[in-house]
């Protein structure tokens, strides 16, 4: 499903995890290994994650030894990164002063739909240094069949507004925004496939982080979260997280 270029303009939703930053570090998974081997494989000597949120994708990238920058516009997911050791600067991506950096690797996790993709591709493609790369990545899980069916009929009950949403993203807008910008040489797509067991309070304590959950009325949630918690240990108490990590990278022109 395309995600809605437009999404970047509802701030209150695109603002709205500072509310939830503890739970988001606790519950919202990292980034699969190949991944990060990926990105440390580029052997960039200066690294800026965009929208760092608390870590999640940067940390794993200073384990290996890179030196990463982050930006990061909710003060409390910021101050939950510096916790983990990470140098973190607060604000909007588009309107961060830079102060004249460039950077060989920018990372930007989870995140890059709440930023204007017009203005984010212009700014990303003029920081990075040539044959730099610009690294997008979101994490997509689903569940066995029988697992969403269940699932699926607790939200059409109780909160069908949100039922059935698709958290996968596809080319549409981002693939063509950076090609338009032109200022990346290629623009490629990759999928990484990888699973992890989620025990019950792990479901409903990553299902609190999303932004379309925060925004549901405290009993709406509180009731949905009831019956979802009934489904995962009717399963059993364990499901099976089947992740996709869809990832554009784009990379500019060697001198």
């Amino acid at each position: 499903m395309a995600v809605n270029e437009q999404i970047y303009r509802d701030r209150d939703r695109a603002e709205s995890f500072g509310s939830v930053a503890a739970a988001y570090d606790r519950f919202r998974p990292s980034y699969p290994d190949a991944l990060i081997s990926d990105l440390v494989e580029l052997a960039p000597d200066r690294v800026l994650d965009i929208g760092c949120g608390t870590g999640k994708l940067a940390v794993p990238l200073v384990a290996c030894g890179l030196a990463v920058l982050g930006i990061e516009v909710d003060p409390a997911m910021a101050q939950i990164a510096r916790t983990h050791g990470l140098i973190v600067e607060q604000g909007a991506f588009e309107t961060w002063d830079d102060d004249g950096r460039t950077f060989d690797l920018l990372t930007c996790g989870q995140a890059w739909h709440w930023i204007d993709p017009e203005k984010g591709s212009a700014k990303a493609g003029r920081l990075l240094n040539p044959g730099g790369t610009l690294a997008l990545a979101w994490n997509h899980d689903k569940y066995d069949d029988d697992v969403v069916a269940d699932l699926d009929a607790v939200y059409n009950k109780l909160a069908p507004e949100i039922a059935n949403a698709d958290r996968s993203h596809s080319d549409d807008p981002f693939v063509a925004r950076l090609k338009e910008s032109g200022a990346f040489s290629s623009v490629r797509q990759h999928t990484y496939r990888w699973s992890m067991e989620t025990d019950t309070d792990e479901f409903i304590g990553r299902a609190g982080t999303y932004s379309d959950h925060i925004r549901l009325p405290d009993d709406r949630r509180e009731a949905l979260f009831v019956a979802l918690r009934k489904v995962i240990d009717n399963h059993g108490g364990t499901v099976t997280s089947h992740y996709r990590t869809y990832t554009i990278f784009a990379r500019t022109p060697e001198r």
